[in-house]
């Protein structure tokens, strides 16, 4: 019986590797000792040699997202913006059809950067200008459409019930009034999209950035606080910090299940039988039935 074949960030081990020694040629980096950091959405190493960051993005990603991205942090830098910075290099990468960035390597201590340390970063994203080139707008229900579309692994009656839970979402969705004016979003800050530099946070990730209702950015920040263990005071600094409690405003309870939903779809999406992914992702589908807010979630 054969092994497994080992993925990272939708490519076979092996493959992966072949894509980051090529970027890193063709822009003077030393790929040795490369350790891979994350691997489900990603590929992401550090490169020891040069203390920098390579990610690989995802098989399937297609390379004008990541121009975008590049092009949306080389514009935060320029604004002296808390974020990662991107290496002085030509970018993204181009290895066939995937692409590449590089980014400075900031040293972590072992704990995560807190809920609270994330609220100035965000409340002034939150507040920035409309940048000078167009942003693609939220739209959450269709992101959720697509990922239905695309899960293969999980029964057709769970697909039939996530398909049923959003359309209901949909509808409520419609006649929710937003708070706080509409801004630049993040679209996915938690605890594992910032980093801990000189004594404050910074913001990395930025794949999911759009425009829209900064009440997205703030649920989901709530949910990572509730759903994996980080527990109630973690949010309640944040919310105090930021200076709007987002459990308070009476688009809450939508936003949130909606939130759910697509963390929920996007990791389904991505699962294969038989794996602990696909385990997790049906027990929380299962949560999600019998309207446990509270089940904590595992990481993947």
């Amino acid at each position: 019986m054969s092994a497994p074949i080992v993925r990272i960030g939708g490519f076979a081990e092996s493959e992966v590797s072949d894509v980051l020694e090529s970027a890193c040629r063709q822009v003077d980096l030393d790929p040795s000792g490369a350790q891979i950091l994350r691997g489900h959405t990603n590929a992401v190493f550090r490169l020891p040699a040069v203390e920098a960051v390579a990610k690989i993005a995802r098989v399937g990603t297609p390379q004008a997202n990541v121009r975008r991205t590049v092009e949306l942090v080389q514009w935060l830098t320029s604004l002296s913006f808390p974020t990662v910075a991107l290496l002085a290099v030509d970018q993204p990468v181009l290895v066939g059809e995937h692409a590449v960035t590089f980014w400075e390597y900031l040293p972590q201590p072992d704990v995560p950067v807190p809920a609270a340390e994330l609220a100035v970063p965000l409340r002034t994203l939150h507040q920035l200008p409309a940048p000078p080139f167009q942003v693609r707008p939220l739209d959450t229900v269709a992101a959720i459409r697509r990922s239905l579309d695309a899960i293969t692994a999980l029964p057709a009656t769970d697909i039939d019930y996530l398909s049923k839970h959003l359309n209901e979402l949909e509808q409520v969705l419609s006649k929710v009034r937003f708070a706080l004016p509409p801004g630049l979003l993040q679209g996915d800050p938690q605890h594992r999209n910032a980093l801990h530099h000189q004594g404050a946070a910074v913001l990395c990730d930025w794949d999911t950035a759009c425009f829209g209702p900064p009440e997205l950015d703030l649920v989901t920040v709530e949910i990572h606080c509730r759903r994996f263990g980080y527990g109630a005071s973690h949010y309640e600094k944040f919310a105090q910090r930021y200076g709007f409690d987002v459990t308070s405003w009476d688009g809450y309870d939508v936003l949130r299940d909606l939130r759910e939903l697509r963390m929920i779809t996007t990791n389904a999406k991505r699962a294969s039988a038989g794996t602990p992914a696909l385990a997790e992702v049906a027990r929380r589908v299962e949560g999600l039935r019998h309207g446990d807010h509270d089940l904590r979630w595992n990481i993947l």
